[in-house]
């Protein structure tokens, strides 16, 4: 059995440097895959990005909303299956939770209640550490895995250092509980730790001091305590075997990071004989551990130079996954997979569909968008035919009350550019107050008495109203060519101030290279940055060396040259 961990800084984003979330997950190869840092809310999970053929996954996301940010956190738990109904892989869980404390929906105990063992927290802090979307728990019958994505904590930041030692004084409860009840236990992900200084580039003297890499030796059998931290059990002497860099200082192309993201294991093996000698679950069914470096960003021999970072950009998570293989995991009984599988989520089950369904729809809606349009072309001939009756009968109207053929026939009209065919079909809205006009002219023929006096005014009214809508249609044209000279006129003055934007930004641009320093260890031009930290300096501008941030005893890393872009600080 394989089990990989991977923070991948985003999901959607892995998934479309892949491809498919099918093609990131089978690139492993392995039975079972825990993902951090998926960033994605409850309810934006879809089809494409929690459902692939041949996995069941079970996620975690984030319920609250920190400074601000949501879906900032997350975890995934993706197990390749043959079948998720009645099968004895044991890839597929008998149980799976959202959160380890209990208190979340689909939690382990079924009750909704803190575990045993977390009665003396207070129930506020329980869902604190449960909220943020942190930790998946899927129990495998022969062992409990532990998906998690551990807080991170500035120094200065007392909040979330508060924060993170609850989170994991509460989840070291939840294992203690576990163990005594003689479960195994699987912890994978990023637990933003690095436990000593052979896991750090830049470890100064002090470095294990820190009290989060006190409380993680301290659970280790080194120390005492009942897990294995299993690269180090596989490789204790091995230097610069990191799994994240620092993105923003281009470290990943010197190599120069940290080992946070680890495999722990705890509990006695399977074998029959426990009180054998040197028997456990390490040493007995953990055969291999390695970081899968072929995902870096930065490939060995990479010919491009990161330069500040502005013209470079890496494709990729900043974190690389690690893997684990066991040995001797029989299978178990059968058993379906749990309610929390993203299969039961009620936004994905109802917008999954078959490839025929999907086909039928775009047919049907093809088949309606013609219809819709042919129907429209119906209505428009259906209008213009009525528009040409109603003229006609006008003109009938006309010769019936008395009036001559010679004196009102269309010849007049056309020749006038009124009432042709041709004319209603492309004057638009106009047809319709010619049509209008004809109409009560019609009918006031039709009203009016035989007399000669009579027949007289009535072909005076019409010729004035259709004198009159032909002078409204003039109006019309004059002042569509009076706007489009309007509109001619703003689009060039428009691209003149363009243009003299473009020149003023160009000169600006030229002003800030002539003053941009060149940094003492190369002689080359620095990169301006901004401190985005809230304190007396915040928003002020500076110079660093552009090069990648690397070991003081590289000359091609980052020289560490700096220098303010000001004299003074904005804030007094």
């Amino acid at each position: 059995m394989k089990i990989v961990t991977y923070n991948v800084n985003g999901l959607r984003s892995r998934i479309s440097q892949f491809g498919s979330l099918h093609k990131l997950l089978t690139s492993f190869d392995a039975d079972i895959i825990c993902l951090q840092e998926t960033k994605l809310r409850r309810q934006e999970l879809t089809a494409d990005l929690a459902m692939a053929d041949g996995y069941e996954s079970y996620f975690s996301c984030t319920r609250t909303v920190d400074k601000g940010r949501t879906g900032y956190a997350g975890v995934a738990t993706f197990c390749r299956v043959k079948s998720a109904f009645s099968s004895h892989e044991v890839a597929l869980p008998i149980a799976a939770e959202e959160g380890f404390t209990g208190l979340l929906e689909n939690s382990l105990n079924g009750k909704g209640e803190a575990h045993e063992g977390l009665e003396d927290f207070a129930k506020d802090d329980l869902l604190k550490v449960d909220n943020e979307g942190r930790c998946v728990v899927t129990d495998h019958g022969h062992f409990v895995l532990f998906n998690l994505y551990g807080p991170r904590a500035e120094c200065d930041d007392a909040q979330r250092i508060q924060f993170k030692l609850t989170f994991y004084k509460i989840l070291q409860k939840r294992w203690e509980s576990l163990l005594l009840q003689e479960r195994r236990i699987i912890v994978v992900g990023d637990l933003n730790i690095a436990p000593t200084a052979l896991d750090r580039c830049d470890a100064g003297p002090d470095f294990e001091k820190n009290e989060f890499r006190r409380w993680f030796r301290s659970i280790l059998v080194e120390c005492g305590g009942p897990f294995n931290d299993v690269f180090r059990t596989k490789h204790p002497d091995r230097k610069e075997a990191f799994t994240c860099w620092p993105q923003n200082t281009g470290a990943e192309e010197f190599n120069y990071g940290s080992r946070i993201d680890h495999i722990l294991c705890a509990g006695s093996c399977l074998h029959q004989e426990h009180d054998l000698q040197g028997h456990s679950f390490m040493n007995c069914h953990v055969m291999e551990c390695d970081i899968l470096t072929q995902y870096r960003r930065w490939k060995p021999g990479n010919s491009l130079r990161w330069k500040g970072g502005r013209s470079i950009k890496l494709e990729g998570s900043d974190h690389a996954p690690v893997l684990t293989r066991l040995l001797g995991i029989p299978d178990i009984a059968h058993h379906s997979t749990p309610t929390l599988s993203a299969r039961y989520i009620p936004m994905i089950r109802g917008l999954q569909q078959t490839l025929v369904s999907v086909l039928m729809k775009r047919q049907v809606a093809e088949q309606s968008k013609s219809f819709e349009m042919s129907s429209s072309t119906s209505d428009e001939n259906i209008r213009i035919e009525m528009c040409n009756e109603r003229v006609k009968r006008s003109f009938e109207n006309c010769s019936t009350s008395g009036v001559s053929h010679v004196e009102s026939c269309p010849s007049d009209l056309e020749s006038e550019g009124i009432a042709s065919d041709t004319d209603i079909q492309s004057k638009g809205f106009a047809n319709d107050a010619v049509c209008k006009t004809l109409l009560m002219s019609g009918s006031e023929h039709s009203q009016s008495a035989p007399s000669n006096g009579t027949k007289k005014k009535a072909r005076k009214s019409q010729w004035s109203q259709l004198s009159l809508s032909c002078s409204q249609q003039d109006e019309l044209n004059s002042s569509a060519s009076t706007q489009d000279q309007c509109e001619l006129n703003s689009c060039s003055l428009e691209k003149e101030k363009t243009n003299g934007a473009l020149l003023e930004w160009r000169r600006i641009q030229q002003v800030m290279q002539n003053s941009i320093p060149l940094c003492k260890g190369h002689s080359e031009p620095c990169v301006a940055r901004v401190v985005k930290k809230q304190g007396p300096n915040f928003g002020r501008r500076f110079y660093v060396c552009a090069r990648a941030e690397g070991p003081a005893s590289n000359s091609e890393a980052n020289c560490g040259y700096f220098k303010w872009a000001d004299s003074k600080s904005r804030h007094k």
